[in-house]
């Protein structure tokens, strides 16, 4: 059957509402999505039906929880299509993935006084501040790859700042401010021939394209629930096992530990060595109730999808007077935009007033605005519920706009 965004939107009841009178047109997708029946159903079925705590209890709804658990992290290894599950780990998110990796390699001794770290132009705050932070701890450099006028990596300039003192590389898949999306396998190899861990953040990728941690060939690969139609506060860190393997824990407490003496803790296996504490045992099943939607749709088709509203809303936009697009042509996820002698805080009051949601503002990407000479952006940002006739509303909304901002 084709892609039908229209029939698709039934699943998803929040989209069923009007602002200030017009219909609601959501296009902060990049912010966070929008979550559908069957992922709603799964969250809501966890506490009504099998809610426990997970792995130590041996009564009947502890072992449904922990059966439930295991196989939302089996769906999603499979997702992912890592070498097994015990690679994935649960997380809060996209931050706390990165944080993760940088936090147990400074208490290692994969980084030390005078070596590098390298991230890019594109990257979020998430993808900057761990990084800044675990140089000043082990006195090493961050190193940043510089962009081009178009919003891409200047892949020269990165090529020529890998040297034998790069420890890691960490980049972002997609650019959440400028849908730029970054040759990821050969920047990944470039990296591994250097001799560096390599870090990718996927928190926009995930929702658009098919993720194959085998074949990407990096080390760590950190993504949000909530960019994938799940809920807020789980995500996933995916990393090597014998990577994994070889750094310390993170968090000490209770599931990380196989013994505990006052004298000395023995660590336990993956992946639970990572994940300290009681886990948000239903957003994990809601995450993976949330891949198997997005499996059932198909990921190519959503891309497809995608890739047709990001062009023609480029083409709508790009003929109105004024407006400057950011980032290149062959965006993904996210077209962010500017106007001549219009703030983009006052642009994104006034089209709410006409039921159109964006985002305003620097997307946690300050020194990427700095390196445009400006504060930031409109930002409309697409999921598969979207549709042709949005995109018109959006073009529409903004021409009327401006003619009351001028």
């Amino acid at each position: 059957m084709a892609f039908d965004p229209t029939a698709l939107r039934a699943e998803f009841p929040i989209l069923d509402q009007s602002v200030n009178g017009r219909p609601l047109v959501y296009l902060d997708n990049a912010a966070t999505s929008q979550k559908p029946r069957a992922v709603l159903d799964a969250s809501r079925h966890y506490y009504e039906a099998i809610n426990a705590n997970i792995h130590r209890g041996v009564h009947h709804l502890a072992r449904l929880a922990t059966k439930a658990h295991e196989e939302a992290r089996e769906k999603i290894a499979r997702h992912l299509n890592a070498s097994a599950p015990e690679e994935v780990i649960f997380t809060s998110g996209t931050t706390d993935g990165i944080n993760l990796v940088a936090s147990v390699l400074g208490r290692s001794d994969q980084l030390q006084a005078g070596d590098e770290v390298l991230i890019s132009t594109l990257e979020h705050h998430s993808n900057i501040v761990p990084w800044q932070m675990l140089c000043e701890r082990r006195g090493a450099e961050l190193k940043v790859i510089p962009s081009h006028e178009d919003g891409t990596l200047d892949q020269d300039a990165y090529r020529a700042l890998l040297n034998d003192r790069t420890k890691v590389v960490a980049f972002t898949w997609i650019s959440n401010a400028f849908g730029t999306v970054n040759p990821v396998q050969e920047m990944v190899a470039a990296a591994k021939a250097a001799g560096a861990l390599v870090l990718i953040d996927a928190a926009q990728a995930a929702p658009h394209l098919a993720i194959d941690v085998q074949a990407l060939g990096a080390d760590f690969l950190a993504l949000s629930g909530h960019k994938v139609y799940a809920p807020t506060g789980i995500g996933i860190l995916w990393g090597r096992r014998d990577v994994l393997d070889s750094l310390p824990p993170w968090r000490g407490g209770g599931e990380m530990i196989k013994e505990v003496t006052f004298a000395k803790t023995t660590y336990n296996d993956l992946p639970f060595k990572y994940e300290a504490g009681t886990p948000n045992i239903e957003g994990a099943i809601a995450l993976a109730a949330a891949f198997d939607f997005m499996e059932g749709l198909g990921m190519a088709e959503i891309a497809a999808h995608e890739s047709g509203l990001i062009s023609a809303a480029a083409e709508g936009l790009s003929a109105i007077p004024g407006v400057k697009l950011y980032g290149p042509a062959d965006r993904a996820g996210a077209l962010s935009f500017g106007i001549e002698g219009v703030h983009h805080y006052d642009l994104g009051t006034l089209i709410d007033q006409m039921g159109v949601a964006v985002r305003t503002g620097h997307h946690c990407c300050q020194p990427l605005m700095a390196r445009f000479g400006i504060t930031g952006t409109t930002r409309a940002s697409f999921a598969a519920y979207n549709t042709a006739a949005e995109v018109e509303t959006l073009v529409t909304a903004v021409d009327k706009a401006l003619s009351m901002l001028r």
